[in-house]
């Protein structure tokens, strides 16, 4: 089941605004101007009204200037975020866990040492796989990850892309616009049902290919001893 939101408390919500602040002015250097802006001409065109008409408008002037820095803040702060993440291992994953809406994602299910990854995301579209790194290994891991979810997923909607920049490659910017168009096929109690097994089959352990290392061997002799009593 989804887990249920939690509650912020105002005290709290200020103090994200106020990192998202932060983060966005560090990364984009055309963002204090044009909050700058968002709130001056606003308030320019308060002073205005309140000449000309009465301070009724002063209030009305206060939050159309908090509207237009939210605005500001919201495009913005998404730019960096997708500037920022763009390249990074595991972005796509971390990008899914913040969008809104039931996406259950489960991050690298299945990996390399060179940090190739496959994510696996379940959503009211279907199950979806999210491959970043090396687009020649990770097509590899993409082709066993689909033959490995056939066995469980029955006639749900499977979707798979390739994080990146090349031909046939999904771009990080693109990727909640991407998702967000997809078809609702699935119902919630279908979700559920599906997250069910794909949890049941994630969990099962995965044995290191090749011979086992000295450090995990029995000693001699316990098999001898297994079988003798």
């Amino acid at each position: 089941m989804a887990k249920p939101q939690e509650k912020v408390s105002f005290g709290q919500r200020l103090k994200q605004i106020g990192m998202v602040f932060r983060f966005t002015a560090k990364q984009d250097r055309w963002f204090a101007p044009l909050v700058a802006a968002a709130v001056l001409i606003p308030l320019a065109l308060t002073v205005v009204a309140v000449i000309l008409s009465g301070w009724i408008w002063l209030p009305i002037g206060i939050l159309l200037a908090l509207l237009a820095v939210l605005i500001v803040l919201n495009l913005r702060s998404n730019a960096a975020m997708m500037n920022a993440a763009e390249g990074q291992p595991g972005a796509a994953a971390q990008i899914m866990e913040s969008m809104r809406g039931d996406w259950r994602v489960t991050p690298a299910v299945s990996s390399t040492t060179q940090m190739d990854m496959v994510h696996l995301v379940l959503g009211r579209p279907g199950v979806i796989l999210l491959a970043e790194g090396n687009p020649q290994r990770v097509r590899g891991l993409l082709g066993q990850e689909k033959r490995r979810l056939a066995k469980v997923i029955g006639s749900a909607p499977l979707h798979d892309y390739v994080i990146g920049q090349g031909e046939d490659e999904l771009s990080i910017r693109k990727l909640r616009m991407t998702l967000m168009r997809l078809p609702r096929t699935l119902s919630p109690k279908d979700v559920n049902a599906l997250d069910k097994r794909l949890k049941a089959l994630t969990a099962r352990p995965q044995l290191p290919k090749g011979a086992i290392p000295k450090n995990m061997r029995p000693p001699r002799g316990a098999f001898r001893q297994t079988r003798g009593r």
